[in-house]
């Protein structure tokens, strides 16, 4: 072991001075800071972008903006917010810095690969933000980047689309990265059995980074050869099909539902297991849940193309498999329920956020089931419901996991203690703004509300200003959220090694982490969750 073994990561002496030793270096933890310090800056911009849509649609008519700088706030919103912010999600920032000490390990299998991630992440970013100011200007097809309008658009969509495309190398590095550090890299005992939850989330969406993301890529390079050398793959004048364009996009982007969700169940399973101080229920249920979701998420896109001229017996196949991926889902909210059962429940700020979670990712699980359906799918397709279900899995569901975790892991990463009641005031005031924010619109969808209009009948106005004002209430919980914790950045206010009672191997080591995790290595001799009575 070094002799700096005891030594903070964050007080490491390195060969670079200043910032030049954190992107130069090839620590998993610094990574992870580096993953998590850039994903809430796009955050930041995100938000901003989100509460421009929605003041333009305060109002039927023309508010604050015209409709060609709708299209493309619309599409920058959704790109920097599925892209940059929730497909890295949870596995970015919290997988990079906990998975090797999860499993015992000194680092991840690559450290330097895992740096050209991040180098992979960040340049693909600016490629999306130079997109912006070159060309004819931001794109303006939505997030999906839907042919023909990808196609015939003036807008800069090739350098979009080759950002986009190079984001995807990242991902898929990441999956590789920790794929292999699971399997090569656990300690002395550790039995994949024995892995906490969230390892095991990591695990399964490596694989779906690692067999799904090409699709994307060469779905996207297809799109960058149609739009430079008109090759006609999706044109239908030229004898090509824009529903195959559907198809590759979905077959990914599906999965990609998976990427984002999956390690916030992982995180989820680590506070309820730490704040009932109970073993998580059915552990091996729930790896088999975890395994399961990954596999048949790859088998599910077509739901997304009901009314794109399938054949009924490719509908009815779609729609069983949909409801047959619900299962496993269902089973994990029971086992986060069971294990809440006569659990000692401390209503710690993470724990707020994993409850609120379950409420919050049960509705847009149950939502989705209406889109599986097909009667019912058609009625609601491309309606706000859409949207309503959409931010209810990922804003309710991996947004809210993503707050729990950086609040349950904020000590063990940086050493220092927020102020819970300020936390426990943002968590209420984010939870009351999210809902009045996105509930108007499923009873808008279900009253034929479409989605991505920029202009809409004045019978849907009033549900439209409610849900304007819960954007505000929304924002106003998640600036008190993060002033919060730069106050505590700030402050001397040094956080304990053990502060949640954890049972999981971070828990061992001091706060900060050492350079190297461990002073001695770990020997693992019981289960991921013997807490202490």
């Amino acid at each position: 072991m070094s002799t700096h073994a005891s030594q903070s990561f964050l007080e490491e002496k390195g060969k670079y001075p200043g910032i030049f030793s954190w992107i130069f270096s090839t620590d998993h933890k610094r990574i992870g800071i580096l993953y998590l310090v850039s994903m809430l800056s796009f955050f930041a911009v995100g938000v901003m972008l989100g509460i421009m849509i929605r003041l333009e649609l305060i109002a039927p008519g023309q508010t604050i903006m015209p409709p060609q700088m709708y299209n493309a706030i619309f599409t920058l919103h959704g790109v920097i917010m599925i892209f940059l912010f929730v497909i890295p999600g949870l596995a970015a920032p919290f997988g990079n810095f906990f998975l090797p000490i999860l499993i015992g390990a000194k680092d991840v299998a690559f450290p330097r690969l895992n740096l050209l991630s991040w180098y992979l992440f960040v340049g693909g970013a600016a490629i999306v933000i130079l997109s912006l100011f070159t060309g004819g200007g931001p794109p303006d097809t939505g997030w999906t980047f839907y042919v023909p309008y990808s196609l015939r658009t003036g807008t800069n969509v090739t350098l979009a689309v080759f950002g986009a495309f190079v984001l995807g190398f990242s991902s898929i590095l990441t999956g590789v990265n920790f794929v292999s550090t699971i399997h090569m890299l656990r300690a002395p005992g550790m039995k994949l059995s024995q892995m906490p939850l969230f390892p095991w989330t990591l695990y399964a969406t490596g694989w779906v980074q690692i067999l799904a993301t090409p699709i994307l890529s060469i779905t996207l390079l297809l799109i960058i050869l149609e739009r430079v050398f008109g090759i006609g793959l999706f044109e239908a004048s030229k004898g090509g099909d824009p529903v195959l364009y559907q198809h590759l996009f979905w077959i990914y982007s599906h999965p990609a539902v998976y990427i984002m969700i999956l390690p916030a169940m992982g995180a989820i399973s680590e506070m309820i297991a730490t704040f009932s101080q109970k073993r998580v229920f059915g552990y091996k249920a729930m790896v088999a849940a975890t395994l399961s979701i990954a596999f048949v998420g790859y088998l599910v896109w077509g739901h997304h193309m009901f009314v794109s001229g399938q054949s009924d017996m490719a509908v009815i196949i779609f729609s069983l498999l949909t409801f047959l991926v619900a299962i496993p889902s269902g089973v994990k909210v029971f086992n986060w329920v069971a294990t809440l059962y006569k659990g000692r429940i401390s209503l710690e700020p993470p724990m707020l956020f994993s409850l609120s979670f379950i409420f919050l990712f049960s509705i847009g699980g149950l939502s989705g089931l209406v889109q599986g359906a097909l009667a019912t799918d058609i009625h609601v397709h491309d309606t706000t419901f859409v949207v309503a279900h959409f931010h209810y899995v990922m804003f309710g569901g991996t947004g809210f996991a993503f707050f729990g975790a950086l609040h349950y892991w904020f000590p063990k990463m940086f050493g220092k203690m927020y102020n819970k009641k300020v936390a426990s005031v943002a968590w209420a005031i984010m939870f009351v703004g999210f809902n009045v924010l996105y509930f108007p619109m499923f009873i808008m969808g279900m009253r034929g509300m479409p989605r991505r209009y920029y202009d809409y009948l004045p019978e849907f106005q009033p549900l439209h200003f409610l849900s304007t004002v819960g954007s505000w209430i929304l924002v106003t919980g998640i600036i008190i959220l993060f002033t919060n914790l730069i106050v505590a950045l700030r402050r001397n206010n040094r956080a304990p090694a053990n502060p949640w009672n954890g049972a999981t191997l971070e828990w061992k080591i001091p706060s900060p982490p050492p350079l190297e995790n461990f002073d001695e290595e770990p020997k693992i001799t019981g289960g991921p969750y013997e807490f202490t009575r």
